[in-house]
């Protein structure tokens, strides 16, 4: 059974930065590309970032690239999402999902809210 628990979220001022890491469990983390989406209040699921396998790839959706870094430890089983230079419209549950795409099987999410 695919598990996937992300953690890392809470309240940061504008400009902050936080770090999402996401334990994955259940399948062959290490050949399976992975992905960040995000929800933010009120508005549908927003995919913002993809890593392969491997990881010698990485991809971004505009609205972060420059400030969000992907990256993954696959002797821990682990992906992270770091995130610089934070703005408010960057609040919302972020998901850590399996595949590329960010439509496979997610986890419970952590909650992100940029505020001052």
């Amino acid at each position: 059974e695919v598990q996937l628990v992300e953690s890392g979220g809470g309240l940061v001022q504008p400009g902050g930065s936080l770090r999402l890491s996401c334990a994955a469990s259940g399948f062959t983390f290490r050949v399976s590309p992975m992905s960040w989406v995000r929800q933010a209040p009120g508005k549908g699921l927003e995919w913002i970032s993809a890593i392969t396998g491997g990881g010698g790839t990485t991809g971004y959706a505009d609205s972060v690239k420059g400030r969000f870094t992907i990256s993954r430890d696959n002797a821990e089983n682990t992906l992270y999402l770091q995130m610089n230079s934070l703005k408010p419209e960057d609040t919302g549950v972020y998901y850590c999902a399996k595949g590329a795409q960010g439509m496979g099987s997610r986890g419970q999410g952590t909650q992100v809210t940029v505020s001052s």
